[in-house]
C-alpha cells in the first residue's frame, strides 16, 4: 500500500492550500484517515482525523482554519487550509489505517509534503 500526497507548497500568511493524498495498492478497506505534521524541532502531531464514516477530530489549534474530507471511492483524504499562520510551517503527513485483508490492518505514512507560510 503506498499513500502519495499532492499540494504542499509556499504561501503567505492569511492564504490558503490543500492537501491531497491517495492510497493505492492491495486495500480492502480504508478505516481512520489523517493529517500529521512534523516542524522543524518539534515532535509530529496531529492535525485532523477522519473516520470511514465521516466523523472527524481536530487539533485545537486548526479548528476553524482546517478542512479534513475523504472520497471512500477513490482512497483519497484531502486538508483544505485556509487562514495560513507562519506557525503552520511544517513537513504534512497524511496517515492511513488499511485492512489488507478482513484480519489484517496496517499503519501506513505518506512521505510528506511541505508546506511554508510566509510572514
Amino acid at each position: 500500500v503506498q499513500l502519495v500526497e499532492s499540494g504542499g507548497g509556499l504561501v503567505r500568511a492569511r492564504g490558503s492550500l490543500k492537501l491531497s493524498c491517495a492510497a493505492s495498492g492491495s486495500i480492502f478497506r480504508i478505516n481512520d484517515m489523517g493529517w500529521y505534521r512534523q516542524a522543524p524541532g518539534k515532535q509530529r502531531e496531529l492535525v485532523a482525523q477522519i473516520t470511514s464514516g465521516g466523523s472527524t477530530n481536530y487539533a485545537d489549534s486548526v479548528k476553524g482554519r482546517f478542512t479534513i474530507s475523504r472520497d471512500n471511492g477513490k482512497n483519497t483524504v484531502d486538508l483544505q487550509m485556509i487562514s495560513l499562520r507562519p506557525e503552520d510551517t511544517a513537513v504534512y503527513y497524511c496517515n492511513a489505517f488499511v485492512q489488507v485483508s478482513r484480519y489484517y490492518e496496517f499503519e501506513y505514512w505518506g512521505q510528506g509534503a511541505q508546506v511554508t507560510v510566509s510572514s
